[in-house]
């Protein structure tokens, strides 16, 4: 897990319960604020390679890039394309190899965000949570649209074909259909998570949301449960689950159980209070009893 002033996070990852391998990789720099999902795009020769060589090519661009928090995004999704794209043509074993990718860097009290593909990132506020990147896939438009549920777009057999990837072809940075960057908010009491398509194809947005509200202080205990969550959905692709959340963001789950138990421990405070009074009102009738019986005893058998 790593920890910076503002935030802290923390990553979990698993082949699956089907795959032989994992293509997924992630990377985490907590001290610049930046956070990375890549997913080796299935069915494609080395995904796993260009997962690597993206995550090297981000880091090396984003490390010696200038300008303003987008373009430095885009020119380092940019360079990971292009030397995928120049290794896939320079080797019959990496010939169409590609992968999806998003990533987030924050930016002072914002976060910008480029992405390419069906991985996502999903924000997570104020007990709701709001998906912020398009899914580059003609059902993931549909979905967009509203003309495919949530549930109808993650049973669909089409949902794995994306319509945009890094890799297959060469791009400079501001190439329209190609790395869509978005900037948001980024609140203190706010969290946010990029995952792999191996997660959202399986685990409802609902679900990630009831699991990141019992969040307790430990962003990679996030991460692992639903990456197991995944697992226990079917586990049929690698899952990559990398969770941020802000220095003041609580745990809905977990307060409310501590108000219902405060709640509880008030109301048996004021319980013992009322019982502790009730019984020395009690005591005293009693020892009022005693006394008057005993003055009565004093007089009746002192007259005989």
């Amino acid at each position: 897990m790593g920890v910076a002033s503002q935030w802290r996070s923390g990553v979990a990852t698993d082949t699956g319960l089907v795959r032989a391998s994992n293509e997924d990789r992630h990377w985490i720099d907590d001290a610049n604020g930046i956070f990375l999902v890549v997913d080796g795009v299935g069915g494609h020769a080395a995904g796993d390679v260009a997962a690597e060589t993206a995550v090297a090519g981000i880091r090396e661009e984003l490390a010696a890039g200038q300008g303003s928090a987008e373009e430095r995004v885009r020119h380092a999704i940019a360079a990971a394309n292009n030397r995928i794209y120049e290794m896939a043509g320079s080797s019959e074993e990496l010939f169409g190899m590609a992968c999806v990718l998003t990533l987030a860097m924050v930016d002072g009290e914002d976060l910008v965000i480029g992405h390419v593909g069906d991985s996502r990132l999903y924000l997570i506020w104020n007990g709701s949570i709001r998906k912020l990147t398009s899914d580059h896939s003609t059902v993931g438009e549909s979905e967009d649209a509203g003309e495919l549920s949530e549930a109808e777009a993650m049973l669909h057999p089409r949902r794995n074909e994306v319509v945009r990837d890094v890799g297959t072809h060469p791009h400079a940075p501001g190439d329209d259909g190609f790395v869509e960057v978005r900037r948001c908010q980024f609140k203190p009491d706010a969290a946010f998570l990029l995952c792999s398509d191996g997660l959202s194809d399986r685990v409802h947005s609902a679900t990630i949301r009831d699991i990141v509200d019992r969040y307790e202080g430990d962003p990679a205990a996030v991460a692992e449960e639903l990456v197991q969550a995944a697992n226990d959905a079917g586990g049929d692709d690698n899952v990559t689950a990398l969770f941020v959340a802000g220095e003041q963001f609580r745990g809905r789950a977990r307060h409310s159980s501590t108000r219902m138990l405060n709640g509880s421990a008030t109301q048996a405070k004021a319980g013992g209070r009322t019982s502790g009074w009730l019984t020395g009102r009690i005591a005293f009738f009693l020892y009022g009893i005693l006394i008057g019986f005993l003055i009565w005893a004093a007089m009746h058998y002192g007259r005989g």
